[in-house]
């Protein structure tokens, strides 16, 4: 109520002003009236002048902060998408600002037009919070880069390989070839296990042998089939083994190699094979669970 009679009371005024401006005009004689018409149009000549030169400054800077940015993102090595994203983003901000300051010289008032862009501004940035948040994730992703396109990572419950990374999403594909999409915003504030970071991984392999058995003779095996293997690498580390603890009923061997990270997995099952066919070739037994039962008659 009380909005709606300060409005009543705004144009009431306005209206007042108008009204005595009119009434100075029409009691003005030809000469008087030509002249303040002429120092109404010079002034607007000027402003209009002062706001052509004003523009053509602000696109000039504007282009020239373009170029600047994007040369600058060029040599940071700046993703493509986020390159795009940055450039349209800055000029934009840069044109509305811009306008509003010529506006602003034209003597138009600029405060409905800001109160109108906050008000948009806020209206957005509530509908589309979640999508907001996987774009601020995906300028975290594409600036500081913890994975690239062909790394192998293990991230928010899955594994795959990284496929394309988008402002908003990151497709991946996992090793049985389905395509993951996942959200940057969880992605950029999850954990995520990139192995191929480093270029090589470690591989592990547990050998449960029968108490008895030659552990020399053991690790010896385990040890010539890796050397064996022109996969395995010698750095970081040399292949090793080494008994790794003395269980219930068996002796544990642990097996360590390095490898390139595309030679994991074949490397892997390879000698997962080679262990089941040459440790019982050479007179090792495996263990396996086992139950003995003892029935007494009475």
């Amino acid at each position: 109520m009380l909005l709606n009679f300060t409005s009543v009371q705004t144009d009431a005024l306005n209206s007042a002003k108008i009204d005595q401006h009119l009434s100075s005009l029409t009691s003005l004689n030809t000469n008087e009236l030509l002249s303040s018409l002429m120092g109404v149009a010079i002034s607007l000549a000027m402003k209009v002048l002062i706001a052509i030169i004003i523009f053509s400054i602000g696109a000039w800077l504007i282009k020239k902060t373009k170029r600047l940015t994007e040369k600058m993102m060029h040599k940071k090595d700046v993703e493509q998408s986020l390159r795009g994203f940055i450039i349209s983003f800055i000029s934009i901000s840069l044109n509305i600002l811009l306008i509003l300051t010529i506006i602003g010289i034209l003597g138009i008032n600029t405060t409905s037009f800001a109160a109108l862009l906050a008000a948009g501004g806020v209206a957005v940035g509530m509908a589309l919070s979640g999508t907001l948040q996987n774009f601020a994730g995906g300028v975290m992703i594409l600036l500081f880069k913890p994975f690239k396109v062909g790394d192998f990572v293990e991230a928010q419950g899955y594994m795959g390989t990284i496929q394309e990374i988008r402002i908003t999403n990151t497709f991946m594909t996992t090793p049985d070839n389905k395509m993951i999409i996942v959200p940057n915003g969880p992605l950029s504030n999850g954990i995520i296990n990139n192995f191929s970071r480093t270029g090589v991984r470690r591989v592990d392999w547990r050998i449960e042998l029968s108490y008895g058995d030659d552990l020399q003779k053991a690790k010896e095996l385990i040890l010539n089939m890796l050397n064996e293997d022109s996969r395995v690498l010698k750095e970081p580390a040399e292949p090793f083994a080494a008994l790794d603890k003395m269980g219930e009923s068996a002796i544990v061997i642990v097996a360590r190699a390095w490898v390139k990270t595309e030679d994991f997995w074949s490397l892997y099952f390879k000698i997962n094979e080679d262990i089941y066919t040459k440790y019982p070739e050479n007179g090792f037994r495996f263990v396996f669970p086992q139950l003995d039962v003892n029935i007494k008659k009475s």
